[in-house]
């Protein structure tokens, strides 16, 4: 049985997303704080955790950056938050997808069965050399794209920007880290160049560079790659 922690201070939601969730088979556990969701994290280690940042306690990023100092569990931020800011914070602490409130129960629930799906999937960064769609096919230790049988060939930029995007698969991956791996600290504000080499990146490798269906862009948050 996949196994949820939620994180949230009001027990009205807590209470609606135990009954959906329940219904759907997954087991619950509840934390009304911060402190008190890091000691069921490490006592139950679950399989997702959903957390709301306004918490009474400690603010919800903190949580996601002690988690993420020995875990590497799903996190799926619910969250009033609606500023591109607080969403970049939460993703950069290391969250892995974001949902504004208020949503609809049925959004929810699709993304933490997405959030499952990839914790079920083998991670393209625990030793896998080799990520193969329907269109193209990368071998990260040869630094090699083939697309159709044919060598496709990227810049050191591009090839760097796919590589980080790849083995964080399923993973929205952030403007801003993006930019500093890439580029450098200094550069951080520049999403012009990213906007220029992603578009040279899907016409190299989408079927519809105008409708993408691997390197998806998250508006005003960063890029994920769906493989």
């Amino acid at each position: 049985m996949t196994r949820v922690l939620v994180v949230e201070d009001d027990p009205q939601l807590v209470r609606a997303l135990v009954i959906n969730m329940r219904a759907r088979r997954y087991g619950v556990d509840a934390a009304p704080d911060g402190v008190t969701a890091l000691r069921l994290a490490a006592v139950r280690q679950p399989d997702v955790v959903m957390l709301d940042l306004g918490l009474p306690d400690m603010d919800g990023v903190d949580v996601i950056r002690s988690l993420r100092g020995w875990s590497r569990v799903p996190i799926l931020v619910l969250s009033a938050r609606q500023g591109s800011d607080e969403k970049v914070a939460a993703l950069d602490a290391g969250a892995d997808d974001y949902v504004t409130k208020p949503f609809s129960m049925d959004e929810l629930m699709a993304r933490l069965r997405a959030a499952v799906r990839r914790t079920e999937e083998a991670p393209v960064a625990a030793g896998t050399t080799r990520v193969e769609t329907a269109e193209f096919t990368i071998d990260l230790l040869a630094k090699r794209v083939v697309r159709r049988g044919r060598h496709v060939r990227l810049t050191p930029t591009e090839w760097q920007l796919l590589e980080i995007l790849v083995t964080h698969p399923g993973r929205l991956v952030t403007q801003k880290f993006l930019l500093r791996e890439v580029w450098g600290v200094s550069h951080s504000g520049k999403t012009n160049y990213l906007r220029v080499y992603m578009a040279q990146l899907r016409r190299k490798l989408e079927a519809d560079p105008s409708h993408p269906r691997y390197l998806i862009t998250e508006p005003g948050m960063g890029y994920r790659f769906e493989g």
